[in-house]
């Protein structure tokens, strides 16, 4: 199965198609078939509706197009979608997240599915990045996603339909500054801007896949670990919403268009429940199978 990256070459990040251990840029791929690109793939995925076509078509020739790759390992992988359109987070929506949150017997009945957002461009990081954990926090913790790309416009779709939407997957972390979220001196209580939305605190990548790659996405393995030890260890079958359904709900809320991103939540492991949290010299590896590794590291506040 292709995948799609953004992948720096001669210190310039570019589109590229990735099959096994090899890359192709996509720029010539089009070029061989006489076609033109856009020069990101935040903007060949904003007009995926009308692209989507013929870059499935590149990458899935690829092997057979009589151009040189480069192999994948050493390459220097950035984000695959720098500027998504913008970037929507479902929270508490695993079981087990919500029991080692102090939540043991949640029912879907008595849960509301609800999302927070993340700046695109302040908060995407790529594969590699050096995060500087935001000032003032003694709680940053971690947290694997499973990522959804949108392709196509979605607005009042149903479960039915809603993954119809889905161009393809890629691995998230939301970094969050727990205590930055706590105000219970206030009548709102909770400041997910300030704990969720800082700088850095959305690693993506290493790869978007096709959304055919993963044809059941509430039967993926996700695993994290910090320095070496694992921490997160689930599976996406823990939702409490399924991905078909956050698509359907957020659509009934705005418009998802292509390029948008949904962070899909995250199951048990996180740090808070022990009190264990990030700091400066930090290596997180987030993995799901078949999309790849995100690998990322966590400094002292700059």
């Amino acid at each position: 199965m292709w995948a799609l990256a953004t992948i720096e070459r001669e210190e310039v990040p570019q589109p590229c198609v990735v099959r096994g251990e090899t890359a192709w840029r996509l720029a010539d791929l089009a070029s061989g078939a006489g076609l033109a690109l856009p020069a990101t793939l935040s903007e060949i995925f904003a007009q995926w509706e009308a692209l989507g076509p013929a870059v499935t078509a590149l990458a899935e020739g690829a092997e057979s197009a009589g151009l040189p790759g480069f192999p994948t390992a050493g390459a220097r992988f950035a984000a695959p979608l720098a500027a998504p359109g913008k970037i929507l987070c479902a929270g508490a929506n695993y079981y087990d997240h919500m029991a080692e949150m102090g939540f043991p017997g949640v029912t879907k009945e008595s849960q509301r599915l609800f999302f927070f957002f993340k700046p695109p461009r302040q908060a995407v990081r790529g594969p590699g990045a050096v995060i500087p954990m935001p000032r003032g926090t003694q709680k940053y913790d971690w947290e694997i996603e499973l990522a959804a790309v949108i392709g196509r416009s979605a607005r009042y779709v149903s479960v039915e339909d809603a993954l119809s939407h889905v161009a393809g997957y890629t691995i998230a972390l939301d970094l969050s500054a727990r205590d930055f979220n706590m105000a219970p001196e206030q009548f709102y209580k909770l400041d997910w801007v300030a704990g969720k939305a800082t700088d850095g605190s959305c690693p993506m990548g290493p790869v978007v896949v096709p959304a055919a790659a993963i044809p059941d996405p509430q039967a993926v393995p996700l695993k994290l670990s910090l320095n070496g030890e694992t921490r997160q260890d689930s599976t996406s079958a823990q939702m409490i919403f399924s991905v078909a359904e956050q698509i359907a709900r957020a659509s009934e809320i705005m418009t998802l268009e292509p390029g948008d991103v949904i962070l899909t939540g995250t199951p048990a492991g996180v740090g808070v429940p022990s009190g264990t949290f990030l700091k400066p010299g930090d290596t997180i590896r987030a993995e799901i199978p078949g999309i790849g590794a995100l690998e990322v590291s966590i400094a002292a506040p700059v």
